[in-house]
């Protein structure tokens, strides 16, 4: 009896049964089984004393039927929206907020959920409070506020439609008719006044175009001259402190804060603070963007990344072009401080090698994975990577940091080293709470942390191009959507935590990483072969894994597994400097 107990004990709670289909949708079917105790004729909920199970006898299961809808046409999923059961599939309505937009717009989907608004009463007539106005009367009526609620809650950048926003204007006047005075009509006055108020401040704040840089003169001299190098290098090194003068700690902390949030006020910026005069600035755009804690998880969808370099698209997926660039540039800015003073003795160039390598440690111990890939793309990049003078005299303790750190990156199995890592430290909170001791104060779990946004966006575009948008029958594949929000999901619990980070900018430090020169990837070359010349005898760089998860060899790769896979960069933000070992 014990061993039978035993192999019932073993059986999945849940298990597969099949498909049904059912008015134009298909579900997946399965099995729950829960226990269910017996008491005795004695004992029981009615009784005095306390229940007890029976002993000695067989374990009783209840099993009940769960459906998870897997695709359906449109209608379908609409009306699941305001009529599913929510026990049975509690993912869907996240799910479906999360990726509606690549199948049906907002304004129409709007025009499904909100019944029409009844006409205003007569001047003078008081009405009394209805049945239609008591939401316990009408469950219909119930749920759609509360997708609205979960929708404004979850998703408010979907009703930015400057500058009338109309749909949230609609959500806005059901509301105030549906829920007067509840929770989901005040966020969405609240929502509609923070849009306004917006817009006002952007208009106000027109910011002058600080960063223009000096127009570029036609070069008559041998680029590899004595001449065109030093004047290359009086454009690359601005007056005043430059980056590498500050602690490793303070860059890597702003470089944090930069990868997170929007810092408005560094472009207004003096140049007395430390930046150098106005004909050294560079000519790369200002960093002002909403970064990783702004990111539109509907932006890093597949079928909408994919196509940002199509005709037509250019403002697409703006959030996370803007943690693009600031990958870049943080890229750009390593590679202008290396490269940027042909005239510099190995020696002297590598101490800026192995203070960037400080710099990513520090990233690391930050937990900011965005600027440490940032960083370490920057150096095994070939305009920096083929420095063997440079790379023979960095010392031996950086060289060993440099190994490690770019072992976290490594492509092998997908990049399974990076994935696992990550994967760690999103679970350092919930290890924490738990081994809290009773009565103890809680630790405070470490902020973050910030994701390299690269790896999530391959895999997005990956699954874009693996399954289908629709199945046989006209039927939307919302087995598809449920993947893509889980991946999403992610990404929104990864914003939550980073909001806990507690970092101030530093004008000087601001100001000397923004007039850094952002090079070419032909400067950079050129630069690269003043300072060695490719016929240079000397020791080897250092022996790591070269492989970088580069936008031409993810393209490659993606166009080798599935030959419909879309053009260019699947979303690895990486260094347009670098190249494919």
């Amino acid at each position: 009896m014990e061993r039978t107990a035993g192999k019932e004990l073993a059986l999945a709670p849940l298990q597969d049964w099949g498909e049904e289909t059912e008015d134009g949708a298909v579900y997946s079917v399965s099995l729950r089984r829960q226990s269910s105790q017996r008491w005795s004729p004695a004992q029981g909920p009615g009784g005095s004393q306390a229940p007890s199970p029976i002993v000695n006898t067989f374990l009783h299961y209840r099993t009940s039927k769960v459906r998870v809808l897997r695709a359906a046409r449109l209608e379908r999923l609409v009306g699941e929206l305001v009529s599913g059961d929510r026990e049975q599939d509690p993912s869907f309505v996240p799910a479906f907020l999360a990726t509606y937009r690549t199948f049906v717009p907002t304004a129409r989907l709007l025009g499904f959920l909100l019944p029409p608004t009844p006409p205003p009463p007569p001047p003078g007539l008081e009405i009394k409070k209805t049945a239609v106005q008591d939401l316990s009367f009408n469950k219909n009526l119930r749920a759609v506020v509360s997708v609205l609620g979960s929708w404004l809650q979850d998703h408010p950048q979907d009703f930015r439609d400057p500058p009338a926003h109309s749909d949230l204007g609609s959500v806005r006047t059901f509301l105030g008719w549906a829920a007067p005075g509840g929770a989901e009509a005040r966020k969405a006055e609240k929502l509609l006044e923070e849009f306004l108020e917006e817009a006002e401040r952007e208009q106000e704040e027109e910011l002058p175009q600080v960063w223009t840089g000096p127009p570029r003169v036609a070069q008559t001299s041998d680029p590899d001259s004595s001449e065109a190098c030093a004047e290359e290098e009086e454009g690359l090194m601005p007056r005043g402190p430059q980056l590498l003068d500050f602690s490793v700690d303070e860059v890597a902390e702003q470089l944090t804060l930069l990868d997170l949030v929007r810092i408005p006020d560094w472009v207004g910026m003096s140049h007395s603070e430390g930046t150098g005069s106005a004909k050294h600035q560079s000519h790369a755009p200002p960093l002002a963007q909403e970064l990783f804690s702004k990111v539109r998880p509907y932006e890093c969808l597949g079928s909408v990344w994919s196509q940002r370099d199509r005709p037509g698209a250019a403002g697409a997926s703006p959030t996370v072009r803007a943690t693009v660039a600031q990958f870049n540039t943080v890229t750009g800015c390593v590679l202008g401080s290396v490269l940027g003073a042909p005239g510099l003795a190995a020696p002297q160039r590598a101490q800026r090698l192995e203070k960037w390598i400080r710099i990513a440690q520090c990233c690391r111990e930050l937990r900011n994975f965005s600027s440490l890939r940032a960083i370490l793309s920057a150096l095994q990049s070939n305009p920096i990577y083929r420095l063997k003078r440079s790379w023979g005299a960095v010392s031996r303790e950086p060289l060993s940091t440099f190994r490690k750190l770019s072992q976290i990156f490594s492509d092998e199995n997908n990049h399974f080293s990076s994935r696992e890592i990550l994967f760690q430290e999103e679970a350092t909170e919930g290890s924490q709470e738990k081994d809290n001791t009773p009565g103890s104060l809680p630790s405070k779990p470490p902020p973050g942390p910030v994701p390299y946004l690269g790896t999530f966006l391959t895999d997005l575009v990956m699954l874009d191009t693996a399954l289908p948008d629709m199945l046989e029958g006209d039927l939307i594949n919302f087995e598809k959507r449920r993947k893509e929000w889980e991946i999403l999901a992610r990404i929104q619990q990864l914003q939550r935590r980073c909001q806990s980070y507690t970092l101030s900018p530093h004008p000087p430090i601001l100001a000397a990483l923004h007039a850094q020169r952002q090079l070419t990837e032909e400067e950079s070359y050129r630069l690269s072969r003043v300072i060695e010349p490719p016929a240079a005898s000397c020791p080897s760089s250092p022996r790591i894994r070269r492989r970088i998860s580069l936008t031409k060899c993810l393209s490659a790769k993606l166009s080798r597994e599935k030959s419909s896979s879309p053009s260019g960069s699947p979303g690895d933000p990486s260094s347009p400097t670098s190249s494919c070992p």
